[in-house]
């Protein structure tokens, strides 16, 4: 496992101080395995970030905006390619009712979050997962468009937007009525894109 994320040892690369020692220079790929660890739970992590980029190709997209930086709260928000970027660094505080603001009219859905158990986390977004967020005309931070969501500390959330999140059928997505009108222009849209294609 690499030192991105931490390491049970301290770090020394070969130096003339150590006599160019690499005994404390060295990835400790076992780390993932050990259950008193939470390596595995940061692979899974890191496993499910490729996922995603794989998916998505958020780095490969040009759009980027940083939608919110709030020192306060502790609070970054940001769009990168089709998704929408959103951390709390508070170490206390979780907010309720958070308001965001997006790009994108369409739904939005929770992609990822790290407060799931999967990556060891306390599992205060687990009624998210299965349901759209519901975005509103109103625009906030500079963005067309807003949405409110729960945002607990210590937590990032990946959100994608309905009308990206349809293209892949990759993504598991909460249900939705393909005649609902929320839906519906979106779903249209993209067809009429196929088409083209």
């Amino acid at each position: 496992m690499g030192n991105e994320f931490g390491h049970p040892e301290w770090i020394d690369f070969p130096r003339e101080g150590n006599n160019n020692s690499y005994h404390y220079c060295r990835r400790q790929w076992s780390l993932l395995d050990n259950e008193n660890l939470r390596f595995k739970q940061l692979g899974e992590w890191d496993r499910q970030m490729i996922f995603v980029e794989s998916v998505f190709g958020t780095l490969l997209k040009q759009h980027q905006y940083v939608t919110l930086q709030k020192e306060d709260d502790k609070v970054i928000v940001y769009e990168k390619g089709e998704l929408i970027f959103i951390y709390n660094f508070h170490t206390n505080n979780s907010y309720t009712d958070y308001l965001i603001g997006t790009h994108w009219r369409s739904d939005h859905m929770i992609l990822i979050e790290t407060d799931e158990e999967r990556f060891g986390g306390h599992q205060r977004l687990n009624d998210g997962h299965n349901r759209w967020i519901k975005v509103n005309n109103a625009g906030w931070c500079d963005r067309r468009h807003s949405l409110k969501v729960y945002i607990p500390s210590r937590c990032a959330i990946l959100l994608a937007p309905f009308e990206f999140a349809q293209k892949y059928d990759e993504i598991q997505k909460p249900h939705y009525d393909p005649e609902d009108p929320d839906f519906k222009p979106f779903i249209q849209a993209y067809q009429e894109e196929l088409k083209k294609t």
